[in-house]
């Protein structure tokens, strides 16, 4: 029998050994590497967006939309909302290491340099947009780009620093893809895709005024001028009611452009308990209790996961 000959510096028994005798702390390193890079991505996030554009697909395709189209809108719309979070921690490097809530994000915590995070921000970028171009239409592809654009450039570098308006106008990218979503499948944009966006936009008022509640004191030492931050409690009452009753009465003016009854009924019964949690934040804060913001917050993530599972229930029936 042949036996191999040992060479010198190198493990015994061909390949197989020499993939055993990997360091396990370079194993560890990768695998901490790979979690970085995924939480620059903001997976929550994305996963949220890719909750209200399925179901808009559908509706739109008047069921299963084609899969070769679903597959690059959801593969397309991943790499580009983590091209998006990926960038604005770049940007937001020095306020992420001065709040509680992000000083252990990768950038703040020297897991990754700058330089790579925006090679990496800007290669998921150029991806996801090359994606849709190919692979979709012109009006899904101009709306991804811009998308990116304006959460990085335009509520991420100037917006959220200067006005306490900032969360209000952001809220345009983060409705983005559900009309991305109608695109793709249409080529066009129909009003009840434009009814679906206004839910979506007015949902993310009471939504993150709740987070920015909770995390006041963070912002304000950031110098970031959240509506908690620099005006009264009253005056954010108000709004998170205000916006609470349009994403109410978005959810059911979308109804009659061709929603059917599953909708109608849960767009109701939701809208009521959504209602009821704002409602109940505002008692607590007028009353001086202790106001469990977060309570609002996951309720609202709640809320419209159910709703737009409806949207898409009502798209196969």
């Amino acid at each position: 029998m042949i036996t191999e000959r040992p060479v010198p510096g190198r493990p015994p028994g061909g390949p197989e050994g020499a993939a055993e005798a990997v360091h396990p702390e370079t194993r560890r390193d990768l695998l901490t590497l790979f979690r970085a890079y995924l939480a620059l991505c903001k997976p929550q996030i994305v996963e949220l967006l890719l909750v209200t554009t399925v179901p808009t697909m559908m509706i739109a395709a008047g069921g299963w939309p084609d899969l070769r189209t679903l597959a690059v809108v959801l593969i397309g719309g991943a790499m580009a909302g983590g091209a998006a979070s990926a960038l604005n921690c770049y940007i937001d490097r020095d306020i992420d290491q001065v709040m509680r809530r992000t000083k252990r994000r990768p950038l703040p915590a020297n897991t990754v340099t700058p330089r790579s995070v925006l090679i990496f921000g800007l290669t998921l970028a150029v991806i996801s947009v090359a994606l849709m171009a190919v692979f979709t239409n012109w009006l899904a592809t101009a709306l991804t780009a811009a998308a990116i654009f304006y959460y990085d450039v335009v509520y991420t570098l100037w917006l959220k620093r200067r006005t306490p308006a900032n969360t209000f106008w952001g809220g345009i990218c983060g409705s983005a893809p559900v009309i991305i979503g109608w695109a793709a499948v249409t080529g066009s944009v129909a009003p009840l895709g434009w009814a679906l966006f206004a839910v979506v936009f007015f949902w993310q008022m009471p939504h993150f005024y709740a987070l920015a509640i909770k995390y006041k004191d963070d912002y304000a030492r950031a110098g970031i001028p959240m509506l908690p931050v620099v005006r009264s409690a009253g005056r954010v009452n108000a709004e998170i009611i205000l916006y609470t009753v349009l994403t109410v009465a978005a959810s059911l003016a979308a109804w009659p452009l061709g929603l059917g009854l599953i909708y109608g009924i849960t767009a109701i019964v939701t809208g009521i308990a959504f209602l009821g949690e704002a409602l109940l934040l505002v008692k607590r804060s007028r009353s001086g209790q202790p106001l469990k913001p977060m309570r609002l917050f996951h309720w609202s993530i709640t809320y419209l996961t159910i709703l737009f599972i409806a949207v898409a229930v009502d798209a196969l029936v």
